[in-house]
This record gives C-alpha cells, sequence and structure tokens, in this order.
C-alpha cells in the first residue's frame, strides 16, 4: 500500500469508528467498566514490557479499573499481534505495538498474519527509544568520527552486532552505513542482551542499540556511547554528540513503543483512552521512571501517531527493499 492510501486507512479506520458512536453511546459512557487486557508481545522483564507496566500502573489508578499485562511473544511479536487483532474491538484490550510490529514487519513478511492498517487503531505513541552508538571498552576508538574513519578504511572487515534481522537496532546500523558510505558485515544475535554482552566482551566491536536496553552496560562502564542517533543530545548522555553534529542529520533512528486497539473500536472509547493514557505518561512519577529507563514520553494523539507510522513507513521500507531482507 502506498504512503498516502495508507495514511488515509488509519485516519479513515478512526472516522468508521466515530461513525458507530450512536449505537454504542450507552456503553461507552461508562467506560472503562471493567478490567483492562494489555497485551505486550514480548517476554516479561523486555523493554516493552517494563513500559507496558509502568504506564499500566498508573492507568489504572486514573481508571479505576485493573490493567492486566499478558505477555504473548513469538513470531517477531505476530503471535500477540494477532491475538489482539482478534479480541473484540471494545476498548478492552490494548496492544503494544513497537516500529517492528507496525513497520518493519509487514515489509518483511510476504505473509504476514496481520495487517497493521487493516487490523488495528492507532492510539497513541508511548514513547520513544533513541538508538545509540556502542563500543566496548577494550576498543580504541575514542569517538564517532574516529570509527566511521576506521571502518571506512577496512571496507567488508568490520562487523557489528544487532538484536537480530531486520530490528531496529539493524536497521539503524544499516542507516549509519549508507550515509557514512561504510562496507560492515551484520552479525544478527537473538535478542539484544546477547549482542550487547559480546560487544561488551570484545567478541564484536561495535553496535547500535536503543537506551534503554544498553544504559546499564554504558553505566558501569562496559560499554562506550559514541553518538546518539537523536535529533538532539540526551539528557542521561549529555556529553554524547548527534549524528547531527558529525554532519549526519539522516542518521536519526529509535525504537517506537506504540498502543493501539482492534480496529472499529468506538472514536469515542478510542479518543478517551488516548487522554487516559497521555494523562497517566504525564505522571511526573511515570515520566521519571520512564526517563531513567531511556525512554522519552510521548502520548500524542491517534492522528499524529498515524501520520508518524506513515513517516517511518516511507523511510524504512525502501531501506528494507534495497537490502533485500525477508524473514520468511
Amino acid at each position: 500500500m502506498t504512503r498516502r492510501p495508507l495514511l488515509l486507512h488509519f485516519l479513515a479506520v478512526a472516522a468508521l469508528a466515530a461513525a458507530a458512536l450512536p449505537r454504542a453511546a450507552k456503553a461507552q459512557s461508562a467506560y472503562p467498566a471493567k478490567p483492562i487486557r494489555w497485551i505486550v508481545p514480548y517476554p516479561a522483564g523486555a523493554g516493552a514490557d517494563i513500559v507496558a507496566r509502568t504506564i499500566g500502573s498508573q492507568l489504572a489508578i486514573d481508571a479505576g479499573q485493573p490493567v492486566t499485562i499478558e505477555n504473548r511473544a513469538g513470531g517477531n511479536t505476530a503471535l500477540g499481534a494477532v491475538e489482539a487483532a482478534r479480541a473484540p474491538a471494545d476498548g478492552y484490550t490494548l496492544l503494544s505495538a513497537d516500529n517492528g510490529t507496525l513497520v518493519f514487519n509487514p515489509a518483511l513478511y510476504r505473509n504476514l498474519s496481520y495487517n497493521p492498517s487493516r487490523d488495528f487503531a492507532p492510539v497513541t505513541l508511548l514513547g520513544r527509544l533513541p538508538m545509540v552508538l556502542l563500543v566496548g571498552p577494550s576498543s580504541g576508538v575514542k569517538d564517532a568520527r574516529a570509527f566511521i574513519d576506521d571502518a571506512r578504511a577496512f571496507p567488508g572487515k568490520v562487523s557489528f552486532a544487532s538484536a537480530g534481522t531486520g530490528s531496529p537496532q539493524h536497521l539503524a546500523m544499516e542507516l549509519l552505513e549508507r550515509q557514512a558510505g561504510l562496507q560492515m558485515v551484520h552479525v544478527p544475535y537473538r535478542g539484544a542482551a546477547p549482542a550487547l554482552a559480546d560487544v561488551a566482551g570484545g567478541q564484536l566491536p561495535v553496535m547500535m542499540c536503543d537506551l534503554a536496553a544498553s544504559r546499564r552496560f554504558i553505566q558501569s562502564g562496559k560499554l562506550r556511547a559514541l553518538a546518539v542517533a537523536h535529533p538532539t543530545r540526551l539528557a542521561q548522555l549529555p556529553g554524547v554528540p548527534t549524528f547531527a553534529e558529525l554532519g549526519m542529520p539522516q542518521v536519526e533512528a529509535a525504537a517506537l513503543m506504540g498502543l493501539v486497539v482492534p480496529a472499529n473500536t468506538p472514536g469515542e472509547i478510542v479518543a478517551r483512552l488516548q487522554r487516559s493514557v497521555a494523562s497517566a505518561i504525564h505522571n511526573p512519577t511515570v515520566q521519571r521512571k520512564l526517563a531513567e529507563f531511556g525512554v522519552e514520553p510521548v502520548g500524542d494523539a491517534p492522528a499524529q501517531f498515524a501520520a508518524l507510522l506513515q513517516g517511518e513507513s516511507a523511510r524504512w521500507h525502501p531501506l528494507i527493499r534495497d537490502l533485500n531482507l525477508s524473514l520468511d
């Protein structure tokens, strides 16, 4: 689906939901009237799980109803996504959906078991997890410019780790390769944790990873941050420059953690849910916890989130095609 029709489809979902308002007014007036189920398509303890539990605990207080986090990992998030897509469109089933689920998977799988634009209605972007260029403590490279110069001098000789083929960490590094004119060898891992451990241990020299996953390695000195793929410096890493400062403003990447509900959820329920989730996100205690974890809190409107997804698809799908990446 091309860029404009995809955005129109997301917005049409919201319009159709709003059209259903009169026949569901009574049920909506009491929303939420029962516990809310929040599906996280990652294991317990993963970044998405921590974000959901942090926001969900405050949402439960604000909404006056329990919010139950259910971990449904598997299929590169497809297992949880399919379960959420098949749930009743009543606002009581939520899905944590990152850019892997909503943006990358449609380009990586020819036979994806769900359709993001058809099966879900966007609620809000929960937060951004900015990517950071990392090397181990034994690396002789002291800054990003030196790393780029060294990698450029030895094409095809420098390997980099990632959390897996097609992951945000992998594609962020491929973006850097393109913008800096590098040729490196990709070594995919099954998740960020083992990749970080091997870079810290010196088995591989470098990787791009989100701050949430890597912050403890950085804080303990096991990894050194060289640059951040973010428009501005991060408060958690004030001494680390952005790629824009190095003359590469196009190297901007983050793991995006969003919230969606089944398509055809009534528009008034989506709007109420967005307001409640945004209020929880902007709670000072929640903001502090998310910032400590390495998340930039957002809480935007459904239309803004839909537009962001459209823009991300336009940015990343050509790169995925150029790399000839496929996971099925």
